[in-house]
C-alpha cells in the first residue's frame, strides 16, 4: 500500500504538470468502469474489478500529450496476499508525448490518408499488491506515429519498448532483482471516431500488438501479446441538451491474449487470455 500511495502521488503530480502547460486544446476526464470477467495469468478468469481513471489529453504548439492513471480494485478472486480475503489493488500509469514533425521542423508531412507524422516518447509504470507476482513494471517507449485523416482521430504508431520488472512473491517471500526484458516492438493504434451525425455516439479505444520480449525473469519464454480495448460511447449530456462531450456512458470490451507476455497455452493457463465486457462512464471537464 505504501508503494501504491507513492506511485499515485507521482501520477497526480505528472497530471498537474501536464495540464499546467499552455495548451491549444485540452480534455480532462474522470471515469469509472466495471466488469466481472477480468482474468489474471495463473489465476481466475472470473475476477470482478472496479476501475477509476483520470485521463488528460492536450495539444500544444509542437505536438500533443496523453496521460492516464488507472486505479484497479479486484475482488477476492484476485487476492491481495497469500491467504487474504481482500482483493488486490493496482495503479497503472501511461504517459505519451508526441512531437509533431511538421510543427517542429516546418516540413509538410501530409500525404495520402496521413495528415501528420510525429515522434512519440513516453512510459508505463505500475505497482500492484497481489498474492503472487506483485508487479513493479517500468517501461519506456519511443517511435514514429502517423495521424490518419478520419472523422475524429486515428493514430497508428510503431514503438520500441524497453521494459523491466522487479516482482515480489508473497508465497515464498522472495524478491526478484529488477530484470530487463529484450527490447521489442509494438504496433499500436488509438482512435475516437463519431458514428452518427444525428446521435452523439462514438467508437473509441486502442489496440496493441506486442512482439515477444524474450526470456522472462525466471528464464521462461514470453509470447507475443494482443490487447484490444473497444468502447461504444454515448454522449448523454449532449443528448439531453447539455454541453457536448461532458458526460458519456457506454459499453466496453477488452480482448487480451497472452496477457503481459504469458502464453495462454502454457502454465499461465486461461487467466492469460482475458475477454472482458464492461460498463463505462466518464465525466469530462
Amino acid at each position: 500500500m505504501h508503494a501504491l500511495s507513492k506511485i499515485t502521488a507521482a501520477a497526480l503530480l505528472v497530471a498537474a504538470s501536464t495540464a499546467g502547460h499552455a495548451a491549444d486544446w485540452s480534455d480532462t476526464s474522470i471515469g469509472f468502469r466495471t466488469g466481472s470477467k477480468f482474468a489474471e495469468p495463473f489465476g481466475s478468469t472470473e475476477i470482478h474489478k472496479n476501475i477509476v481513471n483520470l485521463t488528460h489529453a492536450s495539444g500544444y504548439k509542437y505536438g500533443s500529450n496523453f496521460f492516464n492513471v488507472d486505479f484497479l480494485m479486484s475482488d477476492e478472486k484476485d487476492p491481495a496476499g497469500a491467504g487474504s480475503t481482500n482483493g488486490a489493488q493496482e495503479v497503472y500509469i501511461v504517459y505519451r508525448n508526441t512531437l509533431d514533425i511538421e510543427k517542429t521542423t516546418g516540413t509538410p508531412m501530409k500525404f495520402g490518408p496521413v495528415r501528420g507524422v510525429g515522434l512519440t516518447l513516453g512510459f508505463d509504470v505500475n505497482a500492484k499488491t497481489d498474492a503472487g507476482y506483485n508487479s513493479k513494471k517500468r517501461m519506456f517507449v519511443v517511435g514514429p506515429t502517423l495521424s490518419i485523416d478520419v472523422p475524429g482521430f486515428l493514430n497508428v504508431g510503431l514503438l520500441l519498448l524497453k521494459e523491466s520488472n522487479a516482482p515480489y512473491n508473497t508465497f515464498s517471500n522472495t524478491s526478484t532483482p529488477r530484470y530487463s526484458y529484450k527490447t521489442h516492438p509494438m504496433l499500436t493504434a488509438a482512435w475516437g471516431i463519431p458514428l452518427s451525425k444525428e446521435i452523439p455516439i462514438s467508437f473509441e479505444g486502442f489496440a496493441n500488438f506486442i512482439a515477444s520480449k524474450g526470456k522472462n525473469e525466471f528464464g521462461g519464454d514470453t509470447a507475443a501479446e494482443t490487447n484490444i480495448d473497444m468502447q461504444i460511447m454515448l454522449d448523454v449530456g449532449a443528448l439531453a441538451g447539455g454541453p457536448k462531450g461532458t458526460f458519456k456512458v457506454g459499453l466496453e470490451y477488452q480482448y487480451w491474449k497472452n496477457k503481459f507476455g504469458n502464453d495462454a497455452g502454457g502454465p499461465a493457463g486461461d487467466g492469460a487470455f482475458a475477454k472482458t465486457p464492461m460498463l463505462r462512464a466518464e465525466y469530462h471537464f
